[in-house]
């Protein structure tokens, strides 16, 4: 990973301001944000590379522990320890306040239309954003035809059984450590 970048006030502020917003805009938990914040910290700010971007997020996305985790791994790769608690602390507070208040909302309303109509809109645009996720995600091998295929099967494999996604990443990793993919 990458050596932590000297951060001037400003860059702290900005660090959690963004992932402020990114919190409120999550739908579908942390990670359909990573296309976002891919641009900023990779684009914008060139705090990390591609490589050192996706390699955090299949870090974290690898140890066990909430799904989440990849921000803190960001943050860190950063700026080390403030960069993770700017990070995290960004992303988890208004979330969380949000989430809690509309389920109490929610769970005393939940025989209203509205709030139905909301339950069902929100599975397809989940969905668009993790397929956003992938698509920024696989940027790294988009030149290996192995790894797409490996992508594609994954994807068929995961649409059509209920085979455990770790298997998938077994299979992956095996074939990555071949250097086939």
């Amino acid at each position: 990973m990458s050596a932590a970048v000297a951060l001037v006030w400003s860059d702290w502020l900005g660090l959690f301001a963004h992932f402020l917003v990114l919190s409120l805009l999550a739908v579908g938990g942390a990670i359909t944000m990573a296309p976002e914040m891919n641009r900023y910290l990779v684009g914008d700010r060139g705090w990390l590379t591609d490589a050192q971007f996706t390699a955090s997020v299949a870090l974290a996305q690898a140890a066990p522990g909430p799904n989440i985790l990849f921000v803190a791994v960001l943050g860190w790769n950063v700026a080390g320890l403030p960069g993770a608690l700017a990070a995290m602390a960004g992303i988890l507070l208004p979330s969380t306040t949000l989430a809690i208040a509309a389920a109490r909302w929610g769970a005393a309303r939940r025989e209203h239309r509205f709030v139905r109509a909301f339950h069902a809109g929100m599975a397809p645009l989940s969905l668009g954003l993790l397929l956003a996720t992938g698509w920024v995600l696989a940027e790294p091998s988009r030149g290996s035809l192995a790894a797409m295929a490996l992508v594609v099967a994954t994807v068929a494999i995961m649409a059509r059984t209920r085979l455990s996604p770790i298997w998938m990443i077994a299979a992956g990793a095996a074939l990555g450590a071949l250097g086939l993919a």
